[in-house]
């Protein structure tokens, strides 16, 4: 041991020990002051009036069109909705095929659904919620570089309004910063559904929190995990709804979680039109792995979140909400925090 100890202090190996130190500073130092940061943005006063502006939204698992829910399921979920802001359900419809195709077999109790919400709950809005894997990462998945992927998107959009939904949600992943395509075909979408006047709504990811973090995590992981902020806005600009996918954050702690949640709300009101309905999503489901903790992640510590930054940044925004992910995995405690925390 003590010749160990020795080596150790032996001048040629001094510099790789100053070497390793320095380097777990630099990688230690950003990650303390980022945690830091975020602590402190959980901190504040909530502004009055920081609650619900009756744009709230869920999203509905497939089983509300395929046949396993009745007309006592409706019921049950309109109870539940009337004392709260929601007002679009994001009912999962898809997927789309990989060439941009949707099956009719997808939704064979839509009408009906449609029907029964509307007679249970007076200007609730159901959407069709439409997406695919993209082939961004792999080999595999829907191809927004091809022309005639695109335009199949658009006549499978035309073919779910016609079934009677009012209006359509899309949730395509992993979709890259920057991704050009994705903004063309979000043009040819809007035409449509605004000469059917209904919503077309997105599925947002999440914003770079940091400069260049986004292209460092895309360097090391292949996997780049944020839009840029300008991004984010060209997004905004060309739909009438959007929802920040503001779970799977891998923070450790409620507090962290709630700091980042904070944060997001104010880079994606930044650049929101005040004329597009901007949505943060709460985590009603609870899964433990390394990009979701879900006693971080808590419905409680993301209304906090969502009411800081919108105090600080644009506390009268009327076209804003939070959307529900999901209903099947959600319990009693996340509607509570959500009624407690944000409806009032």
């Amino acid at each position: 041991m003590r010749r160990l100890a020795r080596a150790w202090r032996h001048p040629y190996l001094r510099w790789p020990k100053r070497v390793a130190v320095t380097l777990l500073l630099v990688l230690l130092l950003p990650t303390l002051a980022a945690g830091i940061a975020l602590r402190v943005n959980y901190a504040g006063d909530l502004a009055p009036g920081t609650q619900t502006r009756n744009r709230d939204a869920i999203w509905l698992g497939h089983a509300w069109v395929d046949g396993r829910k009745g007309d006592a399921d409706v019921k049950a979920l309109a109870a539940r909705l009337r004392s709260t802001g929601i007002r679009d359900l994001y009912v999962h419809a898809g997927p789309l095929e990989h060439d941009g195709t949707l099956p009719v077999t997808a939704y064979p109790s839509a009408g009906w659904l449609i029907a029964a919400v509307h007679r249970q709950l007076d200007g609730v809005r159901v959407q069709a919620w439409l997406g695919d894997e993209l082939a961004s990462e792999g080999p595999v998945g829907l191809r927004l570089e091809r022309d005639a992927t695109r335009a199949a998107v658009v006549r499978s959009t035309r073919q779910i309004l016609a079934a009677g939904f009012d209006g359509v949600h899309f949730d395509l992943e992993p979709l890259h910063s920057g991704n050009r395509d994705y903004l063309s075909l979000l043009d040819d979408l809007h035409r449509v559904t605004k000469a059917r006047g209904v919503p077309l709504s997105v599925a947002a990811h999440q914003i770079d929190p940091l400069p260049a973090a986004n292209s460092v995590r895309g360097a090391l992981t292949g996997h780049p995990k944020w839009w840029s902020q300008s991004y984010f806005g060209q997004v905004a600009r060309r739909v009438d709804q959007i929802a920040v996918m503001s779970y799977d954050t891998a923070m450790p702690l409620e507090s962290l979680y709630g700091g980042y949640v904070a944060q997001q709300t104010s880079l994606a009101l930044e650049v929101t039109p005040k004329s597009t309905d901007l949505l943060m999503g709460l985590p009603f489901f609870h899964e433990d792995d390394m990009s979701h903790h879900g006693s971080a992640e808590t419905v409680a510590a993301a209304v906090r979140g969502t009411r800081l930054g919108l105090s600080r940044t644009d506390r009268r925004r009327e076209h804003f909400g939070v959307a529900l992910y999901v209903d099947f995995a959600a319990t009693e405690s996340d509607w509570t925090a959500y009624r407690e925390g944000w409806v009032r």
